[in-house]
Order: C-alpha cells, then sequence, then structure tokens
C-alpha cells in the first residue's frame, strides 16, 4: 500500500509477487489501463521477469471482474466496518485480511469452494 498509485508502487509490488509466488514463464498478467501499468519501466519489469501484459480493451469492465469483485469484498468486509487510525494500521489489518483470512481460510465459489492457496495446491 501506498498513499500513491504510480509505477513505483506497481513495481514494487510485482516484485513482492515474484518473489513469494514465483510465477511460471509466459503467464499472462492483466491489468486495467491505468498509466502506471502501461508505462515503459513496468513494461520492461514484465518482460524480465517472463510474464506477458495483457489489458482489456477501453470501456471493457468485464475481463476485470474477479479484480473488481475482490475489492468489493474487501471494502465490505473490512474497510467500511473500521476507522483505521492511521495509514500504519490500515496497512497492517489490510495485509492480514488478504494473506490470512482471504487467500488461506475464505472459501470461492469459483475456485470449487476452496481457498485461494488450497486451489492452488490442487492444481500445481
Amino acid at each position: 500500500m501506498s498513499e500513491r498509485i504510480d509505477t513505483n508502487l506497481v513495481l514494487k509490488a510485482l516484485a513482492m509477487a515474484c518473489l513469494h509466488r514465483q510465477p511460471p514463464a509466459n503467464l499472462l498478467f492483466h491489468s486495467d489501463r491505468g498509466v502506471q501499468y502501461a508505462s515503459g519501466d513496468y513494461r520492461q519489469a514484465l518482460k524480465a521477469v517472463g510474464l506477458v501484459a495483457s489489458m482489456s480493451r477501453k470501456g471493457n469492465c468485464y475481463d476485470n471482474a474477479t479484480m473488481e469483485s475482490f475489492w468489493s469484498t474487501l471494502k465490505l468486509d473490512l474497510v467500511y466496518r473500521r476507522n483505521f487510525a492511521s495509514h500504519r494500521q490500515a496497512r497492517t489489518e489490510i495485509f492480514d485480511y488478504i494473506e490470512v483470512f482471504y487467500n488461506r481460510q475464505r472459501t470461492h465459489s469459483a475456485l470449487g469452494y476452496f481457498s485461494p492457496v488450497d486451489f492452488e495446491l490442487i492444481n500445481n
């Protein structure tokens, strides 16, 4: 999390994801059309780790529906129910929600009622 949604933020997120997940070569990386994802630095970073960039055409929100659903769930389950005292507290609680609950405990109908971690373990 950052106070800015810029190329530096998404570069750090990509580096963290690659460190923890070790994505296979030619994995499709889908994003929206934000300037941070279209930047030369970001596209070069994707290429360096062997990921293939994918962006939807303008005005097409449907291919990003899963991510939009996640943001809605995060907001309804956590963000709108809390008044964070600081950016640091928000960052810590959102990290815990995603890494401890959402990815490891919460079952997802789109994944056959497995958690994302369990689904990945079964399918990889």
